[in-house]
């Protein structure tokens, strides 16, 4: 079977270097497979976008020589489908309204989690609500391609997790799930900070009749703080200066545990990703969940 992977960026501002770790992992595990790669912009939260964003993450991409395969799919033009399938949740009953809010949980839950309560104290109609589903009342197992085998034990009554916002929004998981079967897509390879949402994505895979893909996660990028590398923790843009694209993809390969040679430092960036294709090993990416980042590059190969 042939295999299909993506890249899903949220348009809250710029492309940093953790972006570019898991674009180019992504890129080159699909790539190696002789795969499709699509470029998707989850553009689900207007409030939290940043105008321009989409275009520049698009340029960025380009810029670094990670070109994707078809049109680009964006989330704000695909409610039709999201709504298709909140209908079919609650239809058979695998979804439910809820209107908690954050501070009831802490009235009744001194961990904040979510204890099914409206699950069995159905709110009034003219209450506004959020939907959540359910989750199953059972552990849920997986073989992450990278990280190895997890397991997450039943949590009867605290695992239901919104897929409608009470501010009229769909909420991520739904989204993602509906469009990655809608693409075709089979092999999922992202960032370690959404691995435990995992275990959601495949219940509603199993809600709605829809294939489950592969799943890998590489570690994310941390500052010295531990903070994953973020826009939220002021990472910095992914520089768009031509000097700059070969160095930063060559020290990406390396927190990959790709092993380039420096000689690739003078190569072109398409010479450097024919060469991570060629060469691409997924069993040498670290099994983590968090590499402290630097700005380090390997020295240029005239000047050692």
């Amino acid at each position: 079977m042939s295999c299909t992977g993506r890249f899903a960026p949220s348009p809250t501002g710029p492309l940093h270097f953790g972006s570019l770790l898991a674009a180019l992992a992504s890129y080159l595990d699909i790539r190696a497979q002789g795969g499709r790669w699509l470029l998707r912009i989850e553009d689900l939260d207007p409030p939290r976008e940043v105008p321009g964003a989409s275009e520049q993450i698009i340029r960025t991409l380009e810029h670094y020589h990670l070109y994707w395969d078809d049109e680009i799919r964006f989330q704000s033009r695909r409610h039709a489908l999201y709504r298709e399938a909140l209908a079919s949740l609650l239809d058979q009953g695998l979804a439910y309204r809820c209107q908690c809010s954050r501070s009831q949980l802490r009235a009744r839950n001194a961990l904040h989690a979510y204890d099914g309560w409206c699950a069995s104290h159905p709110p009034p109609a003219s209450a506004r609500c959020a939907i959540r589903a359910r989750y199953p009342n059972r552990a849920v197992d997986f073989i992450d391609r990278i990280q190895g085998p997890r397991h997450y034990p039943a949590t009867p009554g605290r695992g239901d997790f919104v897929v409608w916002r009470r501010d009229g929004l769909f909420a991520y998981q739904l989204a993602v799930v509906v469009d990655d079967a809608e693409q075709g897509i089979n092999q999922i390879l992202r960032g370690h900070d959404l691995i435990d949402e995992t275990p959601r994505q495949l219940a509603l895979q199993q809600h709605l009749g829809l294939p489950t893909p592969s799943y890998a996660h590489i570690p994310v990028l941390t500052n010295p703080q531990g903070q994953k590398l973020s826009k939220q923790t002021f990472a910095p843009a992914l520089s768009l200066t031509p000097d700059a694209v070969v160095p930063q993809l060559h020290r990406a390969l390396q927190l990959l545990g790709q092993q380039p040679p420096r000689a690739l430092l003078d190569a072109d960036a398409d010479e450097l990703l024919s060469w991570a294709i060629n060469h691409w090993r997924l069993e040498q990416i670290p099994t983590c969940s968090g590499i402290l980042a630097t700005t380090d590059v390997p020295p240029h190969p005239e000047n050692t």
